[in-house]
């Protein structure tokens, strides 16, 4: 049987010739602000997918390009920026230390040509992250010299790679730990070339173990604070203090990168305290409780500093002017985030997380304030608990928020999804709130 003339032409046909074409929509000044932004081919595609909207009827077509800009990503990048409302301030499968304002702002003004290795007054050659190193010797006095590589990890292999790659390292057995993600500090060591000399037991090492293990082979005497977990009861550790007559380098371990000691956190070891206790180098992560971005640390003897720092290995683990940017910033400007997050006023978390849970609960949510129990995290100071509030929503809440345009990310307890207000700066409140609000469908 023929097609009647025009059947073709009914109101689905009208629908899509509405649907506003491809190259038109390029031309929408906030689309072509985005193809500039975050590249053609990404608002293409966010294109199509909008008029394919249109097309089988979940909106009409004149909010194609409206659909189009909703589902364009913030960034040109993979990476999502999150609220943080774990109650763990130093969370690494966030990233840990988030950066100060300072910081980003000196990664933005890094990330064009710079004088990173030129002496503008001169026009010849310079120290690389010359100004950098400086901040951080002036942050920890006691360091005749520093250096700075890729990250923690990074700085231990170093020193061992540098000082005793064929020689031995005496290290405790209570302090042969696992760094996380599967990653065995004992492991680490070896595969520099270095040979690990045990001393003491799992919970009782004197100094004396390590006198009796020292021979011409040592290349150094290594203590490593065991950040991510305690052993308590009938313990005895050597300070760095004990054994600096050894006659071999004393190279300390400590972790979460506190450059000196810190109220909240008494029984964290810092850099300062090691280097006036006699240790020769210390080592550290800069993307914990110092606040900065990931790298590592060195910080000691100029004598030792300099071998590390000429030694064919630094050139590949060496950082860039970006990480060196975000470090000075962090160094010299003004308290960070986790200096922030760790000195909050409990009294204060409460209240905001009150004023929070009635904005809210004013929208009809399920959500009330509670007292919570944050922590550091990033191996910092294991068992010390800080005092925080959080909301306490429905646990269905916590996949919701973590869909949501702006991420959020709690935690799940006692069959309630909760937002630790530790981490999340107050001037977030708002955009916390329009999160749960957009999870709740309002």
């Amino acid at each position: 049987m023929p097609v009647p003339e025009g059947a073709h032409d009914g109101p689905d046909r009208d629908v899509r010739r509405r649907i506003p074409r491809t190259d038109v929509l390029l031309r929408e000044p906030r689309l072509s602000e985005a193809a500039a932004r975050l590249g053609a081919s990404v608002v293409k595609a966010a294109i199509r997918q909008a008029q394919e909207s249109a097309r089988t009827g979940r909106i009409p077509p004149e909010r194609t390009g409206d659909e189009a800009v909703a589902l364009l990503p913030r960034t040109a990048g993979g990476l999502h920026a999150v609220i943080n409302a774990t109650g763990v301030v130093l969370h690494t499968n966030l990233g840990r230390a988030a950066l100060s304002a300072a910081a980003r702002r000196a990664v933005q003004d890094a990330a064009g040509p710079t004088d990173v290795e030129l002496d503008l007054a001169t026009g010849v050659r310079a120290r690389r992250g010359r100004t950098a190193l400086r901040a951080l010797c002036d942050r920890v006095p006691s360091a005749e010299a520093a250096h700075v590589v890729n990250n923690g990890a990074a700085a231990l292999v170093l020193a061992a790679t540098a000082l005793a790659a064929g020689k031995d390292i005496v290290i405790s057995r209570g302090e042969m730990v696992e760094i996380g993600d599967g990653f065995r500090l004992p492991d680490l060591l070896v595969s520099t070339g270095a040979r690990l000399r045990e001393v003491g037991t799992t919970n009782r090492t004197s100094a004396a173990d390590y006198a009796e293990a020292i021979g011409p082979g040592t290349g150094f005497v290594l203590k490593v604070h065991p950040s991510n977990f305690r052993i308590t009861g009938f313990t005895r550790g050597a300070d760095a203090c004990e054994l600096t007559g050894l006659g071999v380098p004393v190279v300390v371990d400590i972790g979460s990168g506190l450059p000196a000691p810190h109220p909240a956190l008494p029984a964290e070891p810092d850099a300062e305290t090691q280097l006036r206790a006699g240790a020769s180098l210390v080592t550290a992560s800069g993307d914990k409780l110092l606040g900065g971005p990931q790298c590592g640390l060195l910080l000691g003897e100029e004598k030792l500093v300099r071998t590390l720092s000429r030694h064919p290995l630094a050139r590949a683990l060496r950082v860039d002017k970006l990480t060196l940017a975000a470090l000075e910033a962090t160094l010299t400007g003004p308290p960070t985030p986790t200096a922030e997050a760790l000195s909050a006023d409990p009294a204060a978390l409460r209240s905001r997380a009150d004023r929070l849970a009635a904005a809210l609960s004013a929208h009809g949510i399920d959500v009330r304030a509670v007292e919570s129990a944050a922590r550091v995290g990033g191996g910092g100071a294991p068992g010390v608990s800080l005092p925080s509030a959080a909301l306490s929503l429905p646990e269905p809440f916590a996949a919701a928020l973590r869909a949501g345009r702006v991420p959020v990310v709690g935690r799940l307890e006692a069959g309630r999804c909760l937002l630790d207000l530790r981490a999340v700066p107050a001037a977030d409140d708002e955009r916390l709130a329009e999160a749960v609000r957009s999870a709740a469908g309002g």
